[in-house]
């Protein structure tokens, strides 16, 4: 039995499907029911169980051992709104509940796989998993840089897997109920489809109008990253999950314009409240990933755009 915690989110969902396709049955999601775009994220697939995030967590904060035991968890769950300003909120839910589960696979020898975030950088420009390059400027990234550093203390002793996966960009279906914390690219569709045009910011940072750089990273991409740690139990460690090259808000744009054969850029004067604030430049080091064994491909931004608008019109047929 596999547990995918964020199950019915972005990114869990996802994992969710692709565990589902390769022919496994025994999946337990765990979420908060709580939005209807969720529930639709599991349209079609079949799974063992789903429960609260709060229920399934209750009995190992009661000192007490799960009904089954699972053959790993993934967990995808989090608060992911880097604009959260309640603290205490952030750290139980990214960091509390996350050390929880850890220690249960510790002490069960359970393959732990989680989500950390390529937001611990901050406005570095190097970009490689290590101590001195990891500066996070909000509470959402010192929550995922903390539990970093949490895992990170048991990793050399640890006896069974335990991976982190610091995600870029990431962008793709089931991302409608994130709102305002979706990507562009589901920003960018929705504005063609409403207005006809996309809205960039101007230049900043020494970077021209819409030229802000990105390391944009596709779901499935993201996914196939952890479907082969899982396949691969002896391989531990905290990975950058990107596709190692950097491309602009514009490339985006223009990739979701041709894909709907119309539209046009209106460039918006940059946020003064953002500035200084702002990760104008992000481009992941995969040598850790590579060095590790994985040799997947990742999809440039315009085969991406066009892969996820092409499921987004299948699934509306």
């Amino acid at each position: 039995m596999i547990v995918v915690t964020g199950g019915a989110g972005f990114i869990g969902s996802n994992f969710v499907r692709a565990l589902s396709d390769r022919g496994e049955r025994d999946l337990v999601v765990v979420d908060e029911f709580n939005h209807p775009a969720k529930l639709s994220n599991l349209a079609g697939i079949d799974v063992s169980e789903q429960l609260d995030k709060d229920e399934f967590i209750a009995p190992l904060r009661a000192g007490r051992q799960l009904a089954f035991k699972p053959r790993a968890i993934i967990h995808q769950g989090a608060c992911s709104d880097t604009m959260e300003l309640d603290e205490g909120y952030m750290m139980e839910t990214n960091y509390a509940y996350s050390k929880t589960l850890f220690e249960y696979c510790l002490q069960q020898r359970v393959p732990f796989l989680y989500a950390s975030s390529a937001s611990v950088y901050g406005d570095g420009r190097v970009f490689r998993e290590s101590p001195e390059f990891e500066k996070p400027l909000n509470i959402y990234a010192r929550s995922k840089h903390l539990f970093d550093q949490h895992v990170r203390g048991y990793m050399p002793e640890a006896t069974s897997q335990l991976v982190g996966f610091r995600y870029f960009n990431v962008y793709g279906p089931g991302e409608a109920h994130k709102g305002r914390m979706a990507s562009v690219a589901h920003h960018f569709n929705q504005q063609i489809k409403r207005e006809g045009k996309v809205r960039l910011f101007e230049g900043s940072d020494g970077f021209g109008d819409g030229e802000q750089r990105r390391d944009f990273v596709y779901v499935e991409d993201v996914v196939q990253v952890g479907l082969w740690f899982l396949d691969h139990p002896d391989k531990s460690g905290i990975f950058n999950v990107g596709t190692g090259r950097s491309q602009t808000f514009n490339d985006v744009a223009n990739a979701v314009i041709a894909w709907h054969g119309r539209g046009k850029i209106e460039y918006i004067p940059f946020p003064a409240e953002l500035r200084g604030r702002y990760q104008s430049f992000t481009e992941a080091d995969i040598g850790a990933l590579r060095d590790c064994g994985y040799r997947g491909d990742f999809r440039s931004v315009e085969d991406g755009i066009r892969d996820y608008l092409d499921v987004l019109r299948s699934r509306k047929s």
